[in-house]
């Protein structure tokens, strides 16, 4: 993509933020590859960040599933407690408070929808109330089983993971209920036993959010064709509201033509960044007003 290109996308986003009411998020695992993370695309990218389950040939699909909670609970453990202490750590970056001084010029503000389970964007200031994870949240613990519909924040829980060998070496995390096996609360493959109960709360403060935004914007970001949740979502959202759609993707940012989109080849940061320069600079438009 020519530079002229770029800018000539930038200044059309910005024109489609600028007249919107209302920002629609939707992120994938590719918004926060700028933060440092890693976005798992395939197993390779898997096995690059965990070399014990590239010795096993353990894939993602296989890791991810509740299935190695039961068979090899320290090494299911050891991969998702290694994840939970990454996000502890990780800084948001500079992307997310961008969208969030976006959002704060809009009457209507802004909502999440994220398969992400990292916590993110509520590390980066935004409210847990306009947050849908559809994926759930590795915060969260259940139980394994589950003995019953609790949710707990994963707060208190202490993670000691021996990195090298992808296992956890404390005692395991147990459901207060029955004693037994907890487990992160995050839908993975083949999972009957996820309790979606907070999820499904965010969903309907999402569909709320929109029945009363006149002017929607969506802008997508590093979702990609793997796990396509997060694009059906934002497409059918942009074609049910007749909304301005932006995705930003440095691979897969192709869209349908019976939308209102704009593609932009970029990461998530470079595109927010650009779009922002061009909100920055324009004369002909303005932050939104209401309706």
């Amino acid at each position: 993509m020519s530079a002229s290109t770029a800018i000539s996308q930038h200044h059309a986003a910005a024109r489609l933020i600028a007249q919107a009411d209302g920002l629609l998020i939707t992120a994938g695992a590719g918004l926060g590859v700028d933060s440092g993370l890693p976005d798992f695309r395939g197993d390779e990218g898997l096995w690059r960040a965990y070399p014990a389950l590239a010795q096993g040939r353990i894939g993602f699909t296989s890791i991810a599933n509740p299935a190695a909670f039961q068979a090899r609970p320290r090494l299911a453990w050891g991969f998702y407690g290694h994840r939970l202490q990454l996000y502890r750590q990780t800084v948001p970056h500079e992307g997310f408070h961008i969208l969030r001084r976006w959002a704060q010029r809009m009457p209507q503000g802004a909502f999440v929808f994220t398969s992400n389970v990292d916590g993110q964007f509520q590390a980066a200031g935004f409210e847990h109330t306009q947050v849908h994870e559809c994926h759930g949240s590795i915060h969260h613990l259940q139980c394994a089983t589950p003995c019953s519909a609790d949710i707990w924040p994963a707060d208190g829980l202490s993670v000691e993971v021996d990195a090298l060998a992808c296992e956890w070496t404390a005692p395991l995390p147990t459901c207060p209920c029955c004693g037994q096996l907890a487990r992160p609360n995050i839908l993975m493959f083949g999972d009957g036993d996820w309790l979606s109960q907070r999820s499904d709360a965010q969903e309907s403060r999402l569909h709320a959010w929109l029945r009363h935004t006149a002017r929607p914007v969506v802008i997508e970001l590093g979702a990609g064709l793997h796990v396509p949740t997060v694009r059906y979502f934002s497409e059918r959202v942009a074609r049910k509201h007749g909304a301005g759609f932006i995705r930003i993707n440095p691979r897969e940012a192709h869209t349908d033509h019976g939308l209102r989109a704009i593609s932009m080849e970029a990461t998530a940061l470079h595109g927010l960044q650009g779009i922002d320069a061009a909100l920055s600079a324009a004369t002909d438009i303005g932050p939104s007003s209401g309706p």
